[in-house]
């Protein structure tokens, strides 16, 4: 039987933690795409409300949530944390197994905990549209569930090979008053120029970026906003790590591990990051932290340290990140939200500085673990989230090989409730791995913008 452990209302977190106050060293800044200098906040107001760079820029460890944005976030949140007693007896393993279920919010993932706050503050400002980008759709639809609450409208660019693969999550959006469009498509210059060059591409989130950024700097009192990568994303997911450090303390028990899957960064951020901070300050320096990736787009373990756009037609700010290059476009994975050329700055600069470390898995085994959490725990989750599970299940395998009595921590992201396509193709054997070559990856690095 799993144990569910519940927050009270009261219990969610009132400020977001920000890890930039216990940085080893202070974060590489944005540098223009134009002038190559450090970005300034006037930079970024044509795209981004004013409150949102204040917290991409802010060093303070504690920014207070406001009341009319937890209010929304009451709906679903504090998110339950459970342990996973079945599949630990599956697995046969002294390792105590506990992941934080995000799939109860109404888009049925983390997305919203960072949607909300993102369009309650460019509603603030009397903004009246966001155009976004979205890989799986989980942004995408959540995005649109933020602003219907608002009374914005939306416009979503969703990476054409989900967009096929995940009909549902464009109509969840739809459902939500938001048009969705699979990117590249004809309504931009980017997405006209990269069709035009590469018609059957299965597109991209650098891509995908690409038009959004061009929508929002090209229609006024239209902004941009991203759902994962920036400061500001990273900060607003803390919450989950908050909750869970909370309902851990009323187990009388702390993480030996802590895992999230990373795309570009937002879900292993919101839960390890808090626990990072503690790890940082000293308090459990031995913490195991771990981010895990797709083979076919290893962004941490294969990808260089550099500065980089965060788009493939060099609108937005570089970047210094780990990258495998801004027009690098990998295979049509089904983990849709995890297929991103770059990473959070915050990410890339904790890995840099080995306070986590990063680890890749091929599709199929990542499905075969999905398979055993959904037969053991009985909730089937979306194939991103299913990296965390692998790890998780590895984590606790090693535990049983050496007898130690460890306490492994997952974010368990949303669920795959949009994603029987792809369970459909795993169940018939018809899952493809992918592993980009060497070579491929070197060809992409070598086009890294010039800096300094």
């Amino acid at each position: 039987m799993r144990t569910k452990i519940l927050l009270d209302e009261d219990a969610m977190p009132k400020a977001w933690y920000n890890i930039q106050a216990d940085l080893p060293a202070p974060l590489a800044p944005p540098l223009h795409p134009g002038t190559g200098k450090p970005v300034t906040p006037d930079d970024l107001a044509a795209i981004f409300p004013r409150e949102l760079i204040r917290q991409e820029m802010a060093t303070e460890r504690s920014i207070p949530i406001p009341d009319e944005v937890r209010d929304i976030l009451r709906l679903w949140r504090p998110s339950p944390l459970y342990r996973a007693r079945r599949l630990e007896e599956h697995l046969k393993t002294p390792a105590k197994i506990y992941y934080k279920w995000e799939g109860v919010s109404p888009p049925g993932s983390h997305k919203p905990n960072t949607a909300v706050p993102q369009a309650y503050y460019n509603r603030q400002e009397g903004i009246e549209r966001i155009a976004t980008e979205t890989g799986a759709g989980q942004w995408g639809s959540s995005l649109a569930f933020a602003t219907a609450l608002f009374g914005m409208t939306c416009t979503v660019y969703m990476v054409r090979s989900s967009y096929t693969q995940k009909p549902y999550r464009k109509s969840m959006m739809q459902v939500y008053g938001a048009e969705c469009l699979p990117s590249p498509s004809e309504r931009t210059a980017s997405g006209r120029k990269v069709l035009a060059d590469y018609p059957d591409t299965p597109g991209s989130l650098g891509i995908a970026i690409s038009e959004a950024v061009e929508d929002a700097v090209n229609h006024p009192n239209t902004n941009y906003a991203l759902g994962s990568v920036l400061n500001h994303v990273c900060l607003h997911q803390t919450v989950i790590g908050l909750e869970a450090r909370e309902q851990l303390a009323m187990e009388d028990t702390y993480p030996d591990t802590v895992i999230g899957c990373v795309g570009g960064g937002s879900n292993f951020a919101g839960l390890a990051f808090p626990f990072v901070g503690e790890k940082l300050r000293g308090r459990y320096p031995e913490t195991d932290v771990v981010g895990v990736e797709p083979t076919a787009c290893p962004t941490l373990t294969k990808g260089l340290f550099a500065y980089d756009y965060g788009d493939i037609a060099g609108l937005t700010p570089l970047l210094k990140m780990f990258t495998l290059g801004h027009d690098f476009v990998p295979p049509a994975i089904h983990a849709g939200g995890l297929r991103y050329h770059g990473v959070s700055p915050l990410v890339a600069h904790l890995t840099d500085a080995g306070a986590m470390r990063a680890v890749s898995y091929h599709q199929n085994e990542v499905f075969d673990a999905a398979i055993t959490f959904a037969r053991t725990e009985g909730i089937v989750v979306a194939p991103e989230a299913a990296h965390a599970v692998k790890a998780a299940i590895d984590a606790a395998i090693e535990c049983r090989k050496t007898g130690e009595e460890k306490v492994i921590l997952f974010n368990n992201s949303g669920h795959g409730n949009f994603d029987f396509a792809s369970y459909d193709i795993y169940l018939a054997g018809g899952l493809p791995d992918y592993e980009y070559p060497a070579e491929l990856i070197r060809e992409s690095l070598a086009h890294l913008p010039k800096v300094g």
